[in-house]
């Protein structure tokens, strides 16, 4: 689950990080407000799910509170990468003598969590990853004995010479993994994390994101979600407990099992196809969930066949059959469906298809075959 600016912001500051002060609105009536109580010249932020909010306009320096409430006006309302902006960040300009980047991600290699720092903060850590990767320095963290305050240090001295800063950062290197294991985070970041030219070190933007397996446990967690930020057909799809993700391509996948559904992508994409989504039903053995994939799936206009790959262990293949047939009497789907159906309940699940008109392969390397011919014909 990701969480906005503003809200990581004040995971932060729970730990203690130092951060400068700032207010979230949802008018330009209470930007004003807030950039009134701020002083001075502040940065009126968009709170989105995307990034690239600076080149899209949504990130402004404002010179006062009438300015701000301009900004404001302009941002709320607007679209990031499809998102509505429905609420903005005022916070203070800083004066930045240096910016720098801290981060705390879950590494599936070390099967631990690892900081990366880099001196090269202020721009997107991927870019720094791709080009300088020398830049970054890593340290898996063991979960049992946690950060330790020398390692704290070491890491700080790869980003400051200055001792006074070289403490200040080993600090909020240390808090961040408060924050990281307070909150079952599977990422936790500052970029940039900047020195004033007091000699300040403080934390100017954050971003955290929640592992979902922690919500169910954590209430006061899930309540931070703001769904009108995500993606309407992911929302659906946790709605319905289905695994979805949206993806750009155009061909739409609907299978059991997480490491099925990664290998009928690759296959896809082996075949010159383009997957639409990663959508894994699950072991359930409950049709309405085939129902609702594919009223899911058939949303995406740029979906233009459909693929079943459905292997019965626990999942009952007559089941996902039903559903398929169920769905296609309630609604229109639009597009070629190739099903490809092989394991538990497997001839009756055929008989089902065939009184419906439909047929199901089992071989998974023709049906993928088809369905990426099919979607490349109706492009």
């Amino acid at each position: 689950m990701n969480l906005h600016e503003y809200q990581a912001r004040d995971l932060l500051r729970a730990q203690g990080i130092a951060m400068p002060d700032g207010g979230v609105a949802s008018t330009p009536e209470e930007a004003e407000a807030i950039a009134r109580r701020l002083g001075g010249t502040v940065v009126v932020k968009a709170q989105v799910h995307a990034g690239g909010r600076g080149k899209a306009g949504g990130v402004k320096l404002a010179k006062g509170a009438a300015e701000a409430k301009e900004h404001a006006s302009r941002i709320l309302g607007m679209q990031i990468k499809g998102l509505p902006v429905s609420r903005v960040l005022v916070v203070p300009a800083a004066e930045i003598a240096s910016e720098s980047y801290v981060g705390l991600i879950m590494d599936r290699e070390t099967q631990r969590p690892v900081y990366m720092v880099s001196a090269a903060g202020g721009v997107d850590i991927e870019e720094v990853a791709a080009k300088t990767p020398e830049k970054i320095t890593r340290l898996p963290v063991d979960p049992v004995y946690g950060l330790l305050p020398h390692q704290a240090l070491g890491l700080a001295f790869t980003l400051y010479q200055d001792m006074a800063q070289v403490r200040a950062a080993a600090r909020i290197i240390q808090q961040l993994w408060q924050v990281f294991t307070a909150n079952g985070a599977s990422l936790a970041e500052i970029n940039p994390l900047v020195t004033t030219p007091a000699g300040e070190v403080l934390a100017l933007d954050a971003k955290v994101v929640i592992d979902d397996n922690e919500l169910d446990r954590r209430p006061d967690l899930a309540a931070l979600r703001d769904e009108s930020a995500e993606e309407p057909s992911e929302v659906a799809a946790r709605r319905a407990n289905l695994t979805f993700i949206k993806l750009d391509g155009n061909v739409g996948c609907v299978v059991n099992g997480a490491g099925l559904a990664m290998a009928t992508m690759d296959l896809v994409k082996y075949y010159g196809g383009d997957p639409a989504n990663f959508l894994d039903i699950g072991g359930s053995s409950n049709p309405e969930k085939v129902v609702n994939a594919l009223r899911i799936i058939t949303r995406d206009p740029n979906v233009k066949a459909i693929l079943f790959n459905i292997f019965g262990g626990i999942t009952r293949t007559d089941d996902v059959a039903n559903g398929i047939v169920t769905a296609t009497r309630q609604f229109d789907v639009g597009v070629p469906i190739v099903i490809r159906l092989t394991g538990t309940n497997e001839q009756e699940a055929v008989r089902i298809l065939n009184a419906a008109r439909m047929t199901a392969l089992n071989d998974m390397d023709e049906a993928v075959e088809k369905v990426v011919a099919l979607a490349r014909e109706a492009a």
